[in-house]
């Protein structure tokens, strides 16, 4: 017959046993924000692995709605709308401060990251391989300039001072919105876990004891890598001119838009930014991309905590100060 102790012991070595059999990475795929999503997790326990995936989905879905050009109701849309109105719209405190982070960019880049490149950036489909002609894009680019949209902190409301500038939140929103759904699971005691949006990803923790490895992609070699990142507990973004592109007469169309000219940026084929914060790694992802080398990666090295890979023109890597030092 067994004493206490020993029936003590033996429950807690049961405990432990049904746990590590439990504990498992948990995962899930959708389209979110027009885009592949993936939610990722390790937990000890199977049956909230599902109800803690979806709190992540839900939250990007939220954001989707509350940010997306393309869905008429949504917040964003109404402010285009508004375009023009002297009294503006009111939004909510939370579309409100990522305005103003989003502006703040726009000044310390001198307009290159711009989110009223809309204006002459929604005459571009990709889908149908179309773009807007010089005699269509010339009289909307005076719409394009950040400082046409003035914040009235007071009363949290915006107002689009010219009547056809347009707004796209695309350069930040899916970082801003993956680091949410991140810091949801986290809240909720996840410790390990990744949440990607396109090419933007927030990891929780590493990987159990391993870095997660992360591929950048050979902007012109499908399925082939450029670098190999070790990352723990940390944000990557990446832009690049393969996501949404079509060519024509030998010149390539994509989506990251020139604030500056109103066509596509160029100078390199991708930018790869990581950092604690997915919301400014997507941000800086862009304005590295339309600033070129040479200025992006400066912009880079003046925070420390944040570093770059960037695919050249012609395919050649350039790294910022951190990363290269690290590759020595």
């Amino acid at each position: 017959m067994l004493g206490r102790a020993a029936f003590i012991v033996i429950s807690f070595y049961m405990v432990l046993f049904s746990q590590s059999v439990r504990a498992e990475w948990f995962s899930r795929d959708g389209t979110v924000m027009g885009t592949t999503a993936r939610v990722e997790i390790w937990t000890t326990d199977s049956a909230q692995a599902q109800p803690l995936v979806e709190l992540a989905f839900k939250e990007l879905r939220r954001i989707d709605h509350l940010l997306s050009p393309y869905k008429p109701a949504s917040a964003l849309s109404r402010v285009n709308q508004s375009a023009g109105d002297p009294v503006g719209v009111q939004i909510s405190p939370e579309f409100f401060h990522l305005l103003q982070r989003a502006l703040a960019f726009s000044v310390e880049t001198a307009g290159r990251f711009d989110i009223t490149f809309a204006s002459v950036g929604h005459r571009y489909n990709f889908r149908d391989k179309s773009r807007p002609t010089v005699e269509e894009m010339t009289p909307l680019l005076d719409a394009i300039d950040y400082r046409h949209i003035q914040l009235l902190t007071a009363s949290s409301q915006v107002i689009l001072r010219h009547p056809k500038t347009r707004i796209d939140l695309g350069g930040i929103a899916k970082g801003y919105a993956v680091e949410r759904a991140a810091s949801l699971l986290q809240r909720q005691g996840v410790q390990y876990a990744q949440v990607t949006a396109g090419g933007d990803t927030r990891f929780i923790g590493d990987r159990r004891g391993r870095p997660w490895r992360v591929g950048i992609r050979d902007p012109r070699q499908e399925g082939t890598t450029v670098a190999v990142l070790p990352l723990e507990d940390e944000a990557m973004s990446t832009s690049g001119d393969y996501e949404r592109f079509f060519i024509e007469d030998g010149q390539r169309y994509h989506h990251i838009i020139n604030p500056k000219t109103g066509l596509s940026a160029e100078g390199v084929q991708s930018v790869t930014v990581i950092g604690p914060d997915a919301t400014v790694t997507d941000a800086l992802s862009t304005s590295v991309f339309v600033m070129g080398i040479d200025h992006g990666l400066r912009l880079i090295n003046s925070r420390s905590a944040y570093e770059a890979v960037v695919v050249g023109r012609t395919g050649s890597l350039f790294f910022s100060n951190g990363l290269s030092k690290q590759t020595d």
